[in-house]
């Protein structure tokens, strides 16, 4: 095969992947209500049928880019999107919510190996000068995912129930096993013979689950003890990395490089509304506006699809413009339109959260692709794999620290109940105070951002 179809083949590999992960994100939270009534399910265990996906998905992702990068990133991915594919299938066909929970882990885990390698295969397969152009692309399919994931989830949920969301995602999953296999031939490695970090491995597995799973349970004394768990293993997880031969993550990535640093933690505090935004909102239209899930999905359209128009013009833009600047811009819009949805209440005309979504979506834009342009730009090519899969980390550990913050929103002003039209109220309280919190982050991040300096 020859190099160009190589090319055109993992960019639609890449494209179709990373249209699948998000599309379930965002489709599921609009289903949320509907599986929540079906399976007579809490306000704190419905956050954790999005939340699980994503924390499975956060943990693992670091360690599965490392794998890739010994053993190779083809091999990772396809094992990754067979896992995917099964778990989809078999959350169509949960019938506790305890079982969705699990089925949504493998979910995850099969994310995890595709995601990160997914990136790097982009990067290893096309020059620095078409960077920035196929980033931007894959950085659509993400938002086009994210788009189309609310209006099919709704029409799906309204006609034919919650579990065809799921059911969906399986033909395109095949086919896209198919056509690595059939169409990209080789393989791509950039530490082969390179021993495997397990212990290492395992430490930061374990420290971040506890982590964010303790954050979801603050107010306890249990949470705490767990944050503070998560918080000491992340420490010691720091300081194995830098006495190791063959660490899972070259902490070097971070001593040597600001850009790095600075553009993984700008990851983090940009992507922390993204998923919470899309969430509160779904419940807000459902509940308190009274839409149905077809109408709810409608309308959150809007902030995805403007992310999915733009995204390509900020990839190639940041190939001819420093990247800190228009990341730093996108991430100022997206602060803007969080802090405007603190004043969300049941008087709210709809056409003022319309054009807010919209807001949030033109920032989200302008972050992702410079952003990632910046990060695959101050590494070297050894790296690729754990570079990708640490921005994915963070994306993903971003929006479950959004989930985390709703969720003890949820606890402490409403509690373990479902969200019946007499906890309305409360719901409205918990919401507000969570975009005030979210506001706040990506107004530090404004800050992050700014101060990853220069990468060309």
């Amino acid at each position: 095969m020859s190099n160009d179809a190589s090319k055109r083949a993992m960019l639609l590999v890449a494209t179709l992947t990373f249209f699948l992960f998000p599309f379930m994100v965002s489709s599921v939270n609009i289903a949320l209500p509907r599986i929540g009534r079906d399976l007579s399910l809490d306000a704190v265990t419905l956050g954790w049928v999005a939340t699980a996906y994503l924390l499975s998905s956060a943990v693992l992702l670091v360690p599965f880019g490392r794998i890739a990068d010994i053993h190779g990133r083809k091999r990772i991915f396809v094992i990754g999107m067979v896992i995917f594919t099964a778990a989809s299938f078999l959350s169509g066909l949960a019938s506790s919510g305890i079982t969705l929970i699990s089925f949504r882990v493998l979910q995850g885990i099969g994310v995890a190996m595709f995601a990160g390698t997914g990136i790097a295969l982009l990067t290893s397969v096309f020059p620095v000068d078409e960077r920035g152009k196929v980033l931007g692309i894959n950085a659509t399919a993400v938002y086009a995912g994210l788009a189309l994931g609310p209006v099919l989830g709704g029409v799906l949920t309204q006609h034919l129930g919650w579990r065809s969301i799921f059911f969906l995602t399986v033909p395109p999953g095949l086919a896209v096993i198919g056509v690595v296999l059939w169409k990209l031939k080789g393989e791509w490695t950039g530490a082969r013979g390179e021993k495997f970090d397990f212990a290492g491995s395992m430490i930061y597995s374990l420290a971040l689950v506890a982590l964010i799973y303790g954050f979801t349970l603050l107010p306890a004394m249990s949470g705490l003890g767990l944050v503070i768990g998560g918080v000491v293993g992340l420490s010691a997880f720091a300081r194995w990395e830098m006495r190791i031969e063959s660490p899972v993550l070259d902490m070097n990535l971070f001593r040597n490089s600001k850009a790095f640093s600075f553009s993984s933690l700008a990851t983090l505090l940009q992507y922390s509304p993204l998923l919470a935004v899309s969430f509160l909102v779904s419940l807000y239209l459902q509940y308190v506006k009274g839409f149905n899930p077809e109408t709810a999905g409608l309308i959150l359209v809007a902030m995805f699809a403007m992310s999915a128009i733009i995204s390509p013009w900020a990839g190639r833009l940041s190939d001819r413009i420093e990247p800190r600047i228009i990341a730093s811009a996108g991430m100022a819009l997206t602060t803007a339109g969080v802090a405007i949805f603190v004043f969300l209440s049941e008087k709210t005309p709809l056409e003022l959260v319309i054009g807010n979504m919209i807001l949030v979506g033109l920032g989200q834009a302008l972050f992702a692709s410079p952003n990632i342009n910046a990060v695959m730009s101050s590494v070297p090519e050894t790296a690729y794999g754990v570079a990708s899969a640490m921005v994915a980390t963070m994306r993903q550990i971003g929006m479950v620290f959004g989930m985390g913050i709703v969720m003890l929103m949820f606890a402490l002003y409403i509690g373990r109940v479902e969200i019946t039209p007499e906890y309305y109220p409360l719901f409205q309280e918990s919401m507000r105070t969570s975009f005030i919190i979210l506001a706040i982050l990506c107004f530090g991040g404004i800050f992050v951002s700014l101060a990853r300096g220069k990468v060309r």
